[in-house]
């Protein structure tokens, strides 16, 4: 039996796949907007359009617009909120 090299042999770590942490703020936003488009879509289009034939496709096709709309307002928005949120809440 040939010796042990423990070393050697020990198990390697998988290399994450989770994105690294600067990018913290685009994340968020990204699964903020992608989920509040959705919804809002959803709604506005069932109310205007009702629920009938193509009501999926007619809120897919509203999400392409909205989405990427949502994404750059959350952006936006993040920092003025931040501000509102330590106005009004006690962090400390």
């Amino acid at each position: 039996m040939p010796p042990s090299n423990t070393a050697n042999t020990s198990p390697t770590r998988p290399a994450s796949r989770k994105i690294h942490r600067k990018y913290t703020q685009f994340v968020f936003a990204l699964y903020m907007a992608a989920i509040m488009a959705l919804l809002m879509c959803a709604v506005i289009v069932g109310v205007n359009s009702g629920l009938g034939n193509g009501y999926l496709q007619r809120v897919l096709q509203t999400y392409l617009l909205a989405m990427p709309v949502a994404f750059f307002c959350v952006l936006g928005v993040r920092p003025v909120v931040m501000k509102l949120v330590a106005a009004t809440v006690d962090l400390g």
